[in-house]
């Protein structure tokens, strides 16, 4: 017992407790018999001291665990008479003020113990390590500490950064407000409208710089909210948007990109082994029979056409993007992309004419007269040059081949010499080949650049506006913004300079002031790993105070 006595004393169990029983070794926990050490208590009605002792109850508190075991304090707590004749209360029980709470069933250090573990964990993680260190508490009870606690105010911000944030990736999403300054989480929002943000900012009238991406609602946000501040528009977003708008270019263009990867292809394709394989590419290509496959995809691209037919009704009606999207079951981005590009998109192996195997047609008939009559073998032969799709569609071709042709000798087969071929690239691919160091590019696709660009106009007008916009974002070169956007006007990129011109305060304010949204980007991944160790079941409060307590 004495030895108990010295290691609870080490612990620090409380000073103003005194053990008066011991310690029961048979009991998988620690109880432990306390009383108060105090000779007198204060009423808590008139505040008077007292040393009339009425009688006496124990109350059972839970405390820090000790040697693995949890430990209950079993303390008796005295019941005193007030000497103050005028006070209304007769009786009253001793207050443990440094030990536990009134009606608490927790002493306080294993509630600010609980607050951490549920800070740290949440709820069922946080219950199953406290039970592992000996002091089990149920979930609901750590959320509880959790919501109990109140987390400091935070100092009133000058440069507000906000960004928004996905509670579920393209439904639901909030918003995030950072202190760039001093580079800490200041508050969530439970949306991202333009109003809970104005509500907000007039809270807050500290505010003098608000950084936030295009959207149109943070600005009406900021601008009804806070319109004594400057707005900053980021400058990973503009370059971002320009990057889209050249995308928008190239949607016009999809003849184009198809001719410009043909040339390319054609131009990397090595010469035959023999004098036959010549001859055989000289050869007019044998049209296949209609697969069902292909039957299908053009089934697809019918219904496609169809319902693109259908968009375009809707618009010239003058419904909404969203009206159209929920009357033909698509998505508003889906539904605003086809609209930009003008048509409903092709897939490649939508078309008869235009297969995944075109850029390679000239190889395989090539190698097919050389002799090599092996699916699988080409297949992996093309792949080696490019190739992106799976080894069926080469096995069908040299199936129809091997019904077309003739039998005849087949001579031993030629190793081919390594060259490449490309497909037709996607829109986003073209725009960061157009706009990337040609330096880093491959063979095949420097030569695809140049006939891209050979063959239109439009598109290289709009690849050298873009270019000198991102040289004047990187440099800062705000006295050629209104000079950019007439000329962007004036080409092919009208939608963009437009959007330019209607944020153009916020456009020139990023290119004179430092301040950017990267550091609210680093405090949106801390906030979803956070969110992720919840597996997204949480409320918002309860996410907001683990957010703010974290900061």
């Amino acid at each position: 017992m004495e030895r108990y006595l010295i290691t609870l004393h080490a612990l620090g169990l409380f000073d103003d407790l005194t053990l008066i029983d011991q310690i029961d070794h048979a009991s998988p926990r620690l109880t432990l018999r306390v009383r108060s050490n105090r000779s007198s208590a204060p009423c808590p009605k008139c505040r008077t001291e007292s040393r009339r002792i009425q009688g006496h109850y124990w109350r059972c508190l839970g405390d820090l665990p000790c040697f693995g075991r949890p430990v209950f304090l079993l303390v008796r707590v005295r019941r005193f008479r007030c000497p103050n004749d005028d006070c209304p209360r007769r009786t009253f029980g001793e207050v443990l003020a440094d030990v536990a709470r009134p009606y608490a069933r927790h002493t306080d250090r294993l509630r600010a113990f609980h607050h951490a573990v549920a800070l740290a964990l949440s709820g069922n993680p946080g219950a199953r390590l406290a039970s592992r260190i000996g002091m089990p508490v149920g979930t609901t009870t750590l959320l509880r500490r959790l919501r109990e606690n109140t987390p400091e105010p935070a100092p009133e911000p000058r440069v507000l950064g906000v960004d928004d944030w996905a509670w579920r990736k393209g439904s639901h999403y909030g918003t995030i407000l950072c202190d760039l300054e001093r580079g800490r989480r200041i508050d969530l929002l439970p949306d991202r409208t333009g109003g809970t943000l104005a509500a907000w900012l007039k809270g807050h009238p500290s505010v003098e710089i608000v950084v936030r991406d295009r959207a149109g609602a943070y600005a009406d946000g900021a601008r009804q909210g806070a319109p004594q501040a400057i707005q900053v528009a980021d400058r990973w977003h503009l370059l971002r948007n320009s990057g889209d708008a050249l995308r928008g270019v190239l949607d016009h263009h999809h003849r184009h990109l198809d001719e410009a990867a043909r040339i390319a292809a054609a131009s990397m394709v090595e010469p035959p082994a023999n004098d036959n394989a010549a001859e055989a590419v000289r050869l007019p290509a044998v049209a296949p029979p209609v697969t069902t496959s292909e039957r299908r995809s053009r089934a697809a691209q019918q219904r496609r056409d169809t319902r693109f037919a259908e968009m375009l009704r809707m618009r010239e009606q003058g419904m909404t993007l969203r009206a159209i999207a929920k009357a033909v079951g698509l998505g508003h981005k889906t539904v605003r992309r086809w609209l930009r590009a003008g048509r409903a998109p092709t897939w490649r192996h939508a078309d008869r004419d235009r297969s995944i195997l075109d850029p390679y047609r000239e190889y395989l008939e090539a190698r097919w007269a050389a002799g090599y009559r092996n699916g699988a073998g080409l297949w992996r032969e093309i792949r080696e040059r490019g190739f992106p799709g799976q080894s069926g569609p080469v096995r069908q071709w040299a199936a129809r081949r091997r019904r077309e042709d003739p039998p005849v000798s087949r001579p031993h087969p030629v190793k081919p010499s390594k060259g490449s071929a490309i497909p037709t690239p996607s829109t986003r691919k073209v725009a960061r080949l157009l706009l990337g160091d040609p330096n880093k590019q491959t063979a095949e696709e420097r030569q695809f650049v140049t006939a891209l660009l050979a063959l239109s106009s439009p598109i290289v007008q709009a690849v050298d506006l873009i270019k000198s916009f991102s040289t004047m974002i990187k440099k800062g070169l705000a006295d050629q913004l209104d000079d950019w956007i007439s000329a962007a006007e004036k080409a092919g990129l009208k939608g963009f300079a437009g959007s330019l011109r209607q944020d153009r305060d916020a456009v020139h304010a990023a290119l004179t002031l430092p301040w950017s949204t990267g550091p609210v980007e680093g405090q949106i991944n801390r906030l979803k790993v956070i969110k992720r160790t919840m597996y997204g079941r949480a409320s918002f409060e309860l996410l907001r105070r683990r957010v703010l307590a974290a900061a």
